[in-house]
């Protein structure tokens, strides 16, 4: 995701947040009641953990995801649209002959790439994306970059750019998959990372090379200690209005309708935290408000990203057998600073 900085802020209802410089977003959907906006989304939607580039007038939006087994070699799946609501699939970062073989020596048993993240840094794309097997803390996760993410510029190509960070079973209380690229107040890249184990990880990288610095190790920034199983993953911390948000999924996915993933969201005023949610209980240890959760024959929605004001994540459609689906919604606010990601019906449901 670009992650553009967006200062969105508290939005009075039928009015717009006029909150200090930057980019001001108005709500007219929540005019009369509060409550996020659900895009009509159709195409290529077949998409699990989806990492979102809202579209600008220099490029169109993009969805990055977990690849499919059986298309570009498992490597990470694109999908384009020229308005965010029809989208197309238009390939993988890389076939079976480009892939990097690194990667595979590393983590063997793999058979496709999972939850990538894509940030813009100076002109060049970064793509994180994680290599793992269900179930393993022996883990990586790759970078590449590219000068522009369509398809069809000629100076599209990605370019190998190595390991990141990694996870062994033997040395390592944590899982080195689900990335998430986030600049601080003074433009310092972080990592967010973590799936299970220790829980969500941070750990500070920087430009050009989009690498941990000298000496940077992970810190914990989050957990889910409930049920024993520290079931917490696919953070996204995003830096809005003077507030770092933290965003992550919780529980179990990838079960179909039996999926119980839910997404939570907490905020800091220092991008190392402590996060903590509207209730003051900290993401540290079990906290976060449960922003968006199964409603109807949307089950587990989680694997979730933002860009931009906009929260893209996947759910399990009930009405299509729980087959994996893309949905986008553009976030409310509440009048203190809180995301809404619940439709107003939902709200009122």
């Amino acid at each position: 995701m670009s992650k553009r900085p967006v200062i969105i802020g508290a939005v009075a209802a039928g009015a717009v947040a006029a909150l200090g410089a930057g980019l001001v977003i108005w709500s007219p959907w929540a005019s009369d009641e509060p409550g996020a906006k659900a895009l009509e989304l159709s195409g290529d939607l077949d998409t699990h953990d989806p990492a979102l580039v809202v579209g600008t007038e220099e490029h169109d939006w993009y969805v990055f995801s977990t690849g499919d087994i059986a298309k570009a070699a498992g490597s990470p799946s694109i999908r384009r649209s020229t308005d965010g609501l029809e989208w197309e699939y238009v390939g993988g970062v890389w076939d079976a002959q480009s892939r990097p073989m690194w990667v595979y020596e590393m983590i063997p048993g793999i058979e496709h790439i999972w939850a990538p993240d894509v940030f813009e840094h100076d002109g060049t794309w970064y793509l994180y994306y994680s290599a793992s097997t269900f179930g393993s803390n022996l883990s990586a996760i790759g970078l590449m970059t590219s000068p522009t993410l369509d398809p069809d510029d000629p100076d599209y190509g990605w370019t190998d750019e190595g390991l990141v960070v990694s996870s062994d079973p033997a040395t390592d209380n944590y899982n080195a998959i689900d990335p998430s690229i986030v600049e601080d107040a003074d433009g310092t890249p972080w990592m967010a990372f973590g799936s299970y184990w220790g829980g969500i990880q941070l750990i500070e990288l920087e430009w050009p090379s989009g690498k941990p610095v000298d000496g940077a190790e992970p810190t914990t920034i989050a957990s889910r200690t409930a049920g024993g199983t520290n079931a917490i993953e696919g953070a996204s911390i995003e830096h809005i209005d003077g507030y770092y948000y933290l965003f992550v999924s919780r529980d179990t996915c990838c079960a179909g309708v039996d999926s119980t993933y839910s997404i939570a969201a907490g905020r800091a005023t220092e991008i190392t935290g402590p996060y903590v949610d509207s209730w003051g209980n900290t993401m540290g240890y079990d906290g976060g408000d449960e922003i968006l959760s199964t409603d109807g024959t949307m089950i587990g929605p989680g694997g979730e990203s933002y860009d931009s004001g906009y929260l893209a994540y996947h759910y399990y459609d009930e009405d299509l057998a729980g087959q994996f689906q893309l949905a986008i919604r553009e976030l409310d606010w509440t009048e203190d600073g809180w995301p809404i990601a619940r439709t107003a019906d939902e709200l009122a449901d």
